[in-house]
């Protein structure tokens, strides 16, 4: 049992850390492909092949008419024109023939049936005279008896079946897929399903390894989770090293009190790396037991999935004989400043559209453990090493997750947060298949700015007047100056206080929150939400420094009711909506009004014609509705109009 901790051995690029492991296991064999395997043909689709591929027969094994029309010796046809037509007659030299019919003997040339006019059932008159071989697939014109029709190591696509079994090669040798084991650890996961308890982790890293495994080729062998005991890891490891060609160890890798994966690949074998200068996924071992690539991912979902990418896809791709496609690229705008620590390569998930002429990307959460930062993603930046970061307006290039003519056609919003936003891109996508919406919560004012920076489409805007009691309006003006720009409902909804289910610490206004012992959570400083808070705090005379927790910020109103939902707060403010969903009880404060501010530029463009078509929609309005704390009286309402 192991009683010291581990510290990391090394802080190497990643780039060095991987050539020297697939050197160490070069020199060991561990990547040469396993035994190649017979399959069938029709069963080969992205397999790799083992061998060169070569036909049986020549395709077509006949010469073969190309045209419906009449088989013809071309030397009878010599003569014919416009001004002098030729008779023939049917015959051994002249015979009718359809599109993949055999040439008959004496026939080199076919006429096309278009090209024939015939004077009697068996006479036929033409206007010009046939090329020997027009028309006539030769014998072997696609493939030729003994010709290559693929390489070895080659990745079968779907046109290769065919052409493989034109040269009538029933069965073909391809690599064996390589066995990659799977190892949960950890005392606190629990498989998906399970009625959850506080400390529960659902264990769902390996199922999207397994799935990345199988896109990359591999065969993926899932182990039921390892508790943290050394003894269980130990022989966990040893069975799976025997069973498999690559493992794969989730968690446990970096230098906690129950983080054995270093030490016990080291007992069992050789660790060549312990730590790479990345982030996230600097805690990845990459080691060898057995001859046998082992290596350890971290536990946070975000690392782990980078460590396979970066790590665990190579060996699977040269265990196959064949090397990963580069990634497709596109170059993109920043659309705000994106510091990074100096020593390390960070790898930050994007969100992208296309606004205007500039590809504008948007970063999302850069927290290892946020899986929805992978699901919500539709490009990868890396920021070198030896970087700082960038600065917003960089033009960086970002590896794609998604296509980039989707990306073209996606509605870019960045501002305040609701839930509408969520239902509306729900309803776009199914009304209009090819489009999508993304949408960046960084408060309204943030939206505004976008705006002002030309980064998206529309902003999601619900700013409070102190003065007039408006919304909007005034700092559009304040911010935007003489731009054209319009702005359209979205939605009413119902701001309160959000607390827990059965109100247990009757929490009836904003006055309650100055209490001692309540802990409240906020919204971050440019949310419309933050800025209502702190004018209705100024009118009830309420210091804010008087409220515990009041520069405890969270950036969606989903956030601050999972907060309180989970016990971490006892209060926040936010919609009805968020609080119902939660199921959380809710202090009504007040109605306010969340508008669309849309750039005159777009007013016309599909990114915002497409909204409007579905905001008018009766499904669309039923289920923002029944979310609660909605009215949508003036959903798709003209509020007010600039230079338009």
């Amino acid at each position: 049992m192991r009683t010291r901790r581990d510290v990391y051995l090394n802080d190497k690029p990643w780039e060095e850390a991987l050539a020297e492991y697939l050197q160490h296991l070069a020199a060991k064999g561990a990547l040469q492909p396993g035994t190649p395997e017979v399959i069938p043909t029709e069963q080969a689709l992205g397999r790799v092949t083992a061998e060169p591929v070569f036909a049986q027969i020549s395709s077509p094994h006949y010469n073969a008419s190309a045209m419906d029309g009449i088989a013809v010796d071309s030397a009878i046809t010599f003569g014919a024109s416009d001004a002098t037509p030729k008779r023939l007659q049917l015959g051994d030299k002249a015979q009718v023939v359809d599109t993949g019919d055999p040439i008959p003997p004496g026939c080199d040339a076919v006429i096309m049936i278009e090209d024939v006019h015939f004077v009697t059932d068996d006479v036929f008159e033409i206007t010009s005279a046939a090329a020997p071989w027009q028309h006539v697939r030769a014998i072997g014109e696609d493939v030729v008896a003994t010709e290559m029709i693929l390489p070895a190591n080659h990745t079968v696509r779907p046109v290769d079946i065919g052409g493989i079994l034109a040269g009538d090669v029933g069965e073909i040798k391809v690599h064996p897929r390589p066995r990659v084991a799977l190892l949960p650890t950890g005392t606190e996961l629990v498989q998906p399903g399970t009625e959850l308890k506080p400390g529960d982790i659902v264990e769902y890293n390996t199922r999207v390894f397994g799935a990345m495994i199988e896109t990359w080729g591999g065969e993926p062998m899932r182990r039921p989770i390892t508790i943290d005991d050394w003894d269980q890891l130990k022989n966990t490891i040893m069975t799976a090293v025997e069973e498999a060609d690559v493992v794969v160890i989730n968690a446990g890798s970096s230098a906690g009190r129950e983080d054995f994966t270093a030490d016990l690949i080291r007992e069992l074998g050789t660790v060549l790396t312990h730590g790479a200068a990345i982030k996230p996924g600097k805690p990845v071992i990459l080691g060898e037991i057995k001859g046998k690539p082992v290596i350890g991912v971290p536990g946070y979902p975000v690392s782990a999935a980078l460590c396979m990418e970066l790590f665990v896809r190579p060996i699977i791709y040269r265990k196959l004989g064949s090397t990963p496609p580069p990634p497709q690229t596109t170059s993109a705008i920043i659309s705000r400043k994106m510091p990074s620590p100096m020593g390390v390569e960070e790898f930050i998930r994007v969100k992208l559209g296309q606004v205007g002429e500039k590809i504008v990307a948007t970063p999302i959460s850069r927290g290892a453990g946020v899986i929805m930062s992978m699901v919500r993603a539709d490009g990868m930046l890396r920021v070198p090493r030896l970087s700082e970061g960038f600065r917003a307006g960089d033009t960086v290039t970002v590896e794609l997750m998604r296509p980039l003519e989707e990306v073209r056609q996606t509605t870019v919003i960045i501002g305040s947060h609701d839930m509408a936003l969520d239902v509306l891109a729900n309803h776009l996508r199914r009304k209009f298949p090819a489009a999508s919406l993304s949408s960046a919560n960084v408060g309204s004012l943030g939206g505004l700015s976008a705006i002002k920076r030309g980064e998206c489409h529309c902003a999601g805007t619900h700013l409070l007047d102190e003065e007039t009691g408006d919304y909007n309006v005034s700092y559009v003006k304040r911010l935007l100056g003489d731009r054209p720009v319009v702005l359209v409902n979205l939605v009413y909804r119902q701001q309160g206080l959000m607390v827990a289910k059965g109100n247990p610490l009757g929490i009836k206004g904003l006055e309650d929150l100055t209490r001692e012992g309540i802990r409240f959570i906020n919204r971050q400083r440019g949310a419309g939400t933050r800025i209502l808070l702190d004018y209705r705090l100024q009118q009830l005379g309420i210091d804010p420094d008087s409220i515990y927790g009041y520069n405890r910020e969270e950036y969606t109103h989903m956030a601050v009711a999972a907060a309180v939902a989970s016990g971490a707060a006892d209060a926040a403010l936010g919609i009805k909506a968020a609080a119902n969903a939660l199921g959380l009880d809710f202090v009504p404060v007040v109605e306010e009004r969340y508008d669309l501010c849309i750039p005159g530029e777009f007013w016309d463009t599909p990114y915002i014609t497409r909204l409007l078509e579905v905001m008018a929609t009766s499904e669309f309005r039923q289920q923002v509705a029944a979310l609660g704390g909605y009215d949508l009286r003036d959903c798709g309402g003209v509020m007010y109009r600039q230079g338009i």
